[in-house]
């Protein structure tokens, strides 16, 4: 009897043991259940591509801070895309720049190019609340001055909006890294794709629940004014969600964008999207209420909520794991979470991913979740990202 006591003591995981398994299904189901679960349930729910041919009158709004090195080749290359001309408006919000960004836009002779300049530095989200008055066109798509469109990109944006039923559409992140040089590099684009993935697959489903930041549209007379620190990726999406209308992801409109440099301009640019994301998540609270918006509240915390407590999921797995060292599958869990945290610090230390570049998975997925846990420590201390320093 003692002995099978003994025996029941030593295979069976204490407290913390218990929490590192339920732990490790959440990260299953985060990164691997969810996009599991879409998949399936696409198969009933499979939307035809839209054809291109419907062409609404259209804003390229690009809120500007300090963009002189890239907002000149960016009015060249939007003008240059692949759209009705006499439909086609381009508004930059310069909200406070002390560059020759104003200048610049304004020796454009072209007058479809218009220039709005704003003398406070309100942030990015104020800019385009104060552009959108101005806008023109029927829908607003909202750019970076550093993203590049592929050239058929609008139109792929303007075929959704033949839907009534549609009030925005998001287009397709593409990292790149030029130089080929960034430790997180790899990791970043891998993630995008993943993301561009998950996108896909809620659109064909139902709604998207947040857009692609640097390549998003939104029908004008469905934009709602955002309060200057929301995450307007994010939040605007849902506040039209809230409305009743349906946000579409276009696979084929592409944006491309630089990755940045190193883990500290990663990493302190995913704390700023974090926080910004969770307050916004928790400022529309009726849609997170399933019996009111059912597939969306899953969705907000399946793919928000559930990932932004990834690292307090690994954490517990960490502890749960060195806590029961006397039972095989917990010694061989913590192994080899020391050795991926060893290898995301040795990458850290030393430029090991320029010669082997799948290092820079594990370092990113590190930036990444170290970053939602300082985000957590930010929403709980009220702090906001209203304005910020572009990442160059």
């Amino acid at each position: 009897m003692n002995t099978c006591c003994l025996l029941l003591a030593v295979r069976i995981p204490n407290v913390l043991g218990a929490l590192a398994i339920v732990a490790a299904a959440l990260l299953f189901y985060v990164y691997i259940g969810y996009p599991l679960l879409l998949a399936f349930l696409g198969i009933f729910f499979r939307r035809p591509r839209m054809k291109t041919g419907y062409t609404p009158s259209i804003t390229v709004l690009i809120a500007a801070y300090n963009e002189e090195t890239a907002i000149g080749r960016k009015i060249e290359e939007t003008l240059a895309l692949e759209y009705p001309g006499d439909k086609l408006e381009i508004l930059v919000v310069s909200y406070g720049s002390t560059d020759r960004t104003d200048e610049i836009v304004e020796s454009v002779a072209d007058p479809r190019v218009r220039l709005l300049r704003m003398r406070a530095r309100g942030g990015k989200t104020n800019g385009q609340n104060e552009g959108v008055k101005h806008c023109q066109g029927e829908i607003v798509v909202f750019s970076d001055a550093t993203a590049i469109y592929h050239t058929k990109a609008l139109l792929y944006l303007a075929s959704h909006y033949a839907d009534p039923n549609v009030g925005a559409v998001s287009g397709r992140y593409k990292y790149f890294d030029p130089a080929d040089s960034s430790p997180t590099g790899l990791g970043s684009v891998a993630f995008w794709n993943y993301e561009n993935m998950i996108k896909l697959l809620q659109s064909r489903i139902g709604t998207l629940t947040g857009c692609s930041g640097c390549i998003y549209s939104v029908r004008r007379s469905n934009y709602v004014p955002l309060w200057s620190d929301a995450c307007s990726d994010l939040v605007e999406p849902l506040c039209i969600v809230r409305n009743g209308y349906r946000v579409a992801f276009e696979d084929r409109a592409l944006a491309y964008e630089e990755t940045t440099k190193n883990a500290s301009q990663e990493f302190r640019m995913r704390v700023r999207v974090a926080t910004r994301g969770m307050r916004g998540v928790l400022s529309v609270p009726q849609l997170l209420q399933p019996w009111r918006h059912g597939w969306t509240s899953f969705q907000l915390l399946s793919h928000k909520l559930l990932r932004w407590m990834v690292p307090l999921f690994l954490l517990l797995l960490l502890a749960g794991s060195a806590a029961n060292l006397n039972i095989a599958a917990f010694r061989l869990l913590f192994a080899s979470q020391v050795l991926f945290y060893g290898v995301c610090l040795f990458n850290l230390l030393f430029p090991v991913h320029e010669r082997w570049k799948i290092l820079g998975i594990p370092l990113f997925f590190c930036t990444l979740n170290a970053a939602a846990l300082v985000s957590m420590l930010q929403v709980l201390r009220g702090n906001k990202f209203t304005t910020w320093e572009p990442i160059r």
